[in-house]
């Protein structure tokens, strides 16, 4: 047998490559992707455009009661909102959740607006304005301090306000999450103060007569890995309890962050909450003897949201340029920066695509499904195999009821913005 003949590898065609974990949050009914109990082709009739995101707000129910079934009783469970802020899904977390956590002065203004108790939200980001923390105080709300120039500020607004100006401090961790698609903690970062400063942070607070309520820490997010997240809890649990020795009041309020992952990309499983939820009953058991007046907080965006969200499109076009067929959408990465690969992959990858009003059919043939955009990025899938499209059939990616319409350049090239929808 020749040398290199032997040793050739084997042909792309042949090889097994890794597959996306399967999508079974949504009902098929035959040809049907279902949506709320009805076919999505019935829903894009009734909304009269496409693009458009859609949200399922049983899956979010659901979501939500399995999460409250897994983790230990006592846990409180926050939605971070800059998962998603629109107006009737947050209304629909608040009553879902223990808490908001909000990211600018904007979104506070929505989720008081949808129902929101001031006294459960806590507001972080690492660029505060001056009238961002006077509106905190005025609310109530728990401001999580990343600097020392925040806590003068705080200090004044209470005292024009004639309000107590609550905080938490977050700290950047001396460690990072695993495994976690984008870190957020440990080594230089803009997010928190800087372990070794918090003592003397926590002096500063003690002598402005701020009211301290306890500790912030969010190592990193899209962690499907469950020993990673434990490992992170652990780690972020000990430090706290180390540093409230420095607190000028005992720890009420307990954040460990989130950092729970969702199945994007193929070869991705769903990540195990067991070991999460073991991990975090010790550390609840731990809490109750040396920090007796905290409970724990998780905060949990994609997590709770992510799943429950499609982004739909239609088919504008069916070309092929020299052997490959091109789905041309009208929608693309102005609505979608996160399916184009263009929010923090460094190699891209797909996410989950179907023909929605072709569920019943095999995936006979590869194709790039591309947006309107003059831009070689409007990319929405990559030789993907999926049923023979036409004009006029719609194209669904799931996992997308995070990080889409409010995370991406909707004024890009001047492109309609696209809807969204609970139902």
């Amino acid at each position: 047998m020749d040398k290199t003949s032997a040793i050739s590898p084997t042909p792309p065609a042949e090889r097994a490559l890794p597959v996306h974990a399967p999508m079974r949050q949504f009902e098929v009914r035959g040809a049907d992707l279902m949506v709320g109990g009805r076919p999505l082709r019935q829903l894009a009739d009734e909304l009269g455009q496409t693009p458009f995101y859609v949200y399922d707000r049983s899956l979010l129910q659901g979501r939500a009661a399995a999460l409250r079934a897994a983790l230990p009783p006592g846990i409180h469970l926050h939605y971070a909102m800059k998962a998603n802020p629109l107006p009737a899904l947050v209304a629909c977390m608040v009553g879902l959740v223990d808490g908001i956590d909000v990211a600018s002065a904007g979104e506070m203004r929505v989720a008081l607006a949808q129902g929101a108790n001031p006294q459960h939200m806590s507001f972080a980001g690492p660029g505060k304005r001056a009238e961002e923390l006077r509106a905190s105080v005025e609310a109530g709300v728990l401001v999580n301090v990343e600097s020392f120039r925040e806590l003068p500020l705080l200090a004044q607004a209470a005292q024009d306000l004639g309000r107590a100006a609550r905080v938490a401090v977050r700290v950047n961790p001396d460690f990072e999450l695993k495994g976690s698609g984008m870190r957020m903690g440990g080594g230089p970062r803009q997010f928190g103060v800087d372990a070794e400063e918090v003592p003397r942070l926590l002096a500063e607070v003690g002598r402005l007569n701020l009211q301290f309520e306890g500790f912030h820490l969010f190592a990193g997010s899209q962690n499907l890995r469950a020993e990673a997240i434990c490992e992170a809890q652990r780690l972020s649990y000990e430090l706290a309890l180390r540093l409230a020795s420095h607190a000028p009041a005992p720890v009420r309020h307990l954040n460990l962050g989130g950092g729970f992952g969702i199945p994007y990309f193929p070869g991705e499983q769903p990540l195990d909450l067991q070991p999460v939820a073991a991990n975090l009953a010790e550390l609840q058991a731990r809490a109750g003897r040396e920090l007796p007046e905290a409970h724990l907080v998780l905060e949990l965006g994609r997590y709770l949201v992510g799943e429950a969200g499609l982004y739909v499109v239609r088919v504008l076009d069916r070309k092929v340029s020299r052997g490959q067929v091109f789905l041309v959408t009208d929608g693309g990465l102005h609505h979608h920066l996160a399916a184009s690969g263009n929010f923090g992959q460094v190699i891209r990858k797909n996410y989950p695509v179907a023909i929605a009003n072709r569920m019943d059919e095999p995936a006979s043939e590869s194709v790039h499904v591309v947006g309107p955009l003059c831009t070689p990025l409007d990319l929405l899938a990559e030789r993907m195999r999926l049923p023979a499209a036409q004009e006029g059939d719609l194209v669904v990616v799931y996992q997308s009821g995070a990080y889409g319409a409010s995370a991406s350049p909707q004024g890009f090239l001047g492109h309609p913005h696209c809807l969204e929808a609970l139902v």
